[in-house]
């Protein structure tokens, strides 16, 4: 039985090395981007329930981009605090700041795509970027930064939504690992032109790709998914591209417990049934070989199996996915989180183990 399991765990390193090498390689060690400023007209679209603490600190610095023509749809999701009293305050401030008012509808209640539908068709502009409330970006340059990645056919850019560093804290180091594991699968897939999703912190597209799949309605019943599910079924490899440039990221607080984050990624993690096909295969085969990579070589090192070779194998593939990882940190800012690269990876595959599992016996919570 040994043999076979052997083979078994070399065959998982090399598809382990097409995923890091040949996909991921597609954005780890991908060329420096240009910036290339357009002129475009842009709406800023953010949408809140219950942000008021956020949208003080943080529309201010949307307000204050360095950008020529722009405006800012602030929609307020029938808050029960004072968010909606502190977006009238910014509304009279600021003269490019545009308010829509969502009110409770029995039909689509607590669904953040409704609300989402409506800022978008209030939008004055055709080109649309979005961020969450509770994000903020790194840059005045924010705004133009995105923007110049759009062309005449590239109507969607993904951009990355990055999380706040979080001193002496080994769940933000967790947090921050995972973000960029998920970054660095959705910027390669779109480089090879079959991207997946992308991140509501932080995207952009034109709005005739939103009424071309009819915005959210083929799957406005499902309270998540308003950017990965929209991106999956918008998105392809012709009218798709990212920005990674530095002053394209936006920022937000991660979660500071372990059960907080922990629902937050169950809440993520439920779209992806949802998937296309391909989708949901190419990710599924490599969280299998991810996890089995953990599995394998404890059940061959334990009867000592040709252990000079498990343990060599085991070395390459640490190589060439911290070679991988460490290039696509380089560019995401995030070089810190590979220190602890292989004990921070196996917590995150056992994470989302616990997360699958999770999600087949019971529905996660979504928007508030």
């Amino acid at each position: 039985m040994l043999l076979p399991i052997f083979c078994l765990f070399a065959t998982v390193v090399f598809i382990q090395f097409l995923y890091y090498i040949v996909i991921f390689g597609k954005f780890s060690f991908a060329k420096p981007q240009a910036l290339a400023p357009k002129r475009i007209p842009i709406s800023v679209i953010v949408c809140a329930k219950n942000e008021e603490e956020n949208v003080r600190k943080f529309v201010p610095l949307l307000a204050e981009q360095n950008y020529a023509t722009f405006e800012i749809v602030l929609i307020d999701d029938a808050s029960s605090d004072n968010t909606l009293e502190v977006f009238e305050e910014f509304e009279k401030m600021y003269s490019n700041i545009k308010l829509v008012k969502v009110e409770n509808n029995e039909a689509f209640w607590g669904n953040k795509k409704f609300a989402l539908t409506l800022g978008i068709k209030a939008a004055k502009y055709d080109y649309l970027l979005f961020t969450d409330a509770d994000c903020y970006p790194t840059s005045k340059d924010w705004i133009t930064t995105m923007s110049s990645q759009f062309t005449m056919h590239k109507n969607i850019v993904l951009g990355y939504g990055a999380y706040e560093k979080i001193s002496n804290s080994f769940l933000n180091k967790i947090i921050r690992f995972e973000t960029l594991v998920t970054a660095t699968q959705y910027f390669s897939w779109a480089q090879l032109g079959k991207p997946y999703m992308g991140v509501g912190r932080n995207m952009a597209y034109k709005r005739e790709e939103f009424f071309k799949v009819r915005g959210f309605m083929d799957h406005m019943k499902l309270r998540s998914g308003d950017d990965d599910l929209f991106i999956n079924q918008a998105a392809t490899g012709d009218n798709t591209t990212v920005c990674y440039l530095p002053d394209s990221f936006t920022y937000s607080m991660p979660k500071t417990t372990f059960k907080e984050w922990f629902t937050q990624k169950r809440r993520h993690a439920s779209t992806a049934k949802h998937y296309k096909l391909f989708d949901r295969n190419q990710l599924g085969l490599f969280y299998v070989t991810q996890l089995l990579f953990l599995v394998l070589p404890i059940v061959l090192l334990a009867f000592q199996f040709q252990w000079i070779a498990v343990v060599s194998i085991i070395g390459f593939r640490y190589l060439f996915s911290w070679l991988a990882l460490g290039f696509a940190a380089g560019k995401l800012k995030e070089k810190d989180v590979m220190y602890w690269f292989p004990l921070i990876e196996i917590i995150v595959i056992l994470t989302q183990l616990n997360v699958f599992i999770s999600n087949t016996f019971s529905k996660p919570v979504h928007w508030k």
